[in-house]
C-alpha cells in the first residue's frame, strides 16, 4: 500500500512505550487503516518492551491486571467451546501468538492436538514453565496440517500482511478453519475515545480493520468469511485504557459506562468493541 493512495484519518501517540506519534490512513478499497510510518522489522521489538504489555507477562500487580486475567481465564473457555464447535469436538490446533500458552493448555484439556507460535522471548519462557513448548515461526510448521488455525488479537500486529494470510493458507486443512480476533476501527468506542482509543494501540498495532476487509482480504486466498461474532468484554477493557491515557487515570465508572453504551450500540450497528471472525478454507 502507497501512502500517496491512502487518505489521512488520524493522528495517534503511542502512550505504552515510546510516547512517539504515528499517523493512519485509510485504504477506502479494503475499508481499513493502516499506520505510518511503519518501524522497520528489525526494531518492532523494541515498542513491546514493556512491563505494561500485559499480553506477554502473567503479572497480577495490580486492580487493572487482577481483573484482566480474571476475564482471561473465562474467556479461554468460550474460545475452546468455539473451536470445539467447527471441528466436531477436537482435532490439530494452531495458535499463532500464543502469548504465554494459556488458550493451548485449555485446549489440550480438552483432547486438542496442540502447536503454538510466539515470537516473545520473556512469554515462551512463561509457556515453557507451563510444559508448554512454542516455535518461534511457522516457517519449519507442516503445510495443510491443521483444522483449526487461531489468531486471538495477533493478526493486526504483523509486519506483512499479505504474506501472514498466504501462510494461514498453507497451514490449515482444505476446509479447515482460520478463527481471527481483531479489534474494530469503526465501533462507538473508537468513536468516543478518537486519537486516545487503546485498541489503535500504534504502532504495534500495524492494521486497523473493518469486517469489509477481513472478509476481503482472505477472500484474495480463497477462504471465506463464515460467521462474525462480538468481543463483550472488549469494549471495558478498550474504555479502562483509554481513560487512562485520555485522562491520566483509569476511571472505571466512567469506563464501563462507555463499554455498556458501546455494546448497546453494537447490538442495532453491529459494530463491537472487537470482533471474532470465522473463515473456512476453500
Amino acid at each position: 500500500m502507497n501512502k500517496e493512495e491512502l487518505d489521512f484519518y488520524i493522528k495517534c501517540e503511542d502512550f505504552t512505550v515510546s510516547g512517539e506519534s504515528f499517523k493512519l490512513y485509510k485504504d477506502k478499497d479494503l475499508d481499513m487503516l493502516v499506520t505510518l510510518p511503519k518501524p522497520a522489522n528489525e526494531n518492532l521489538g523494541k515498542y513491546y518492551e514493556s512491563e505494561d504489555y500485559i499480553s506477554h507477562t502473567d503479572s497480577k500487580r495490580s486492580v487493572f491486571e487482577k481483573l484482566y486475567h480474571y476475564i482471561k481465564k473465562y474467556s479461554l473457555n468460550k474460545k475452546v467451546k468455539l473451536i470445539s464447535t467447527l471441528n466436531k469436538g477436537s482435532g490439530s490446533l494452531l495458535d499463532i501468538g500464543a502469548g504465554t500458552g494459556d488458550f493451548l493448555i485449555q485446549a489440550d484439556l480438552k483432547y486438542w492436538k496442540v502447536k503454538g507460535v510466539e515470537p516473545s522471548v520473556q512469554a515462551k519462557e512463561l509457556a515453557k514453565e507451563k510444559g508448554i513448548l512454542l516455535e518461534s515461526d511457522t516457517a519449519d510448521l507442516p503445510s495443510h496440517e491443521y483444522d483449526v488455525i487461531t489468531m486471538w488479537h495477533v493478526l493486526e500486529h504483523v509486519p506483512d500482511l499479505t504474506d501472514q494470510i498466504k501462510e494461514l493458507k498453507r497451514l490449515v486443512k482444505p476446509g479447515g478453519y482460520v478463527v481471527i480476533a481483531v479489534p474494530n476501527f469503526k465501533s462507538f468506542d473508537a468513536e468516543y475515545y478518537n486519537s486516545y482509543w487503546a485498541a489503535y494501540d500504534v504502532p504495534r498495532h500495524l492494521w486497523h480493520f473493518s469486517k469489509n476487509s477481513i472478509k476481503a482480504l482472505f477472500a484474495k486466498e480463497d477462504i471465506y468469511l463464515e460467521k462474525t461474532l462480538p468481543l463483550i468484554f472488549d469494549s471495558f477493557y478498550v474504555a479502562l485504557l483509554s481513560e487512562k491515557y485520555k485522562n491520566g487515570t483509569m476511571n472505571y465508572i466512567r469506563a464501563v459506562w462507555i463499554g455498556f453504551i458501546s455494546n448497546f450500540k453494537a447490538k442495532q450497528s453491529k459494530e463491537y468493541s472487537s470482533h471474532i471472525y470465522i473463515l473456512k478454507n476453500s
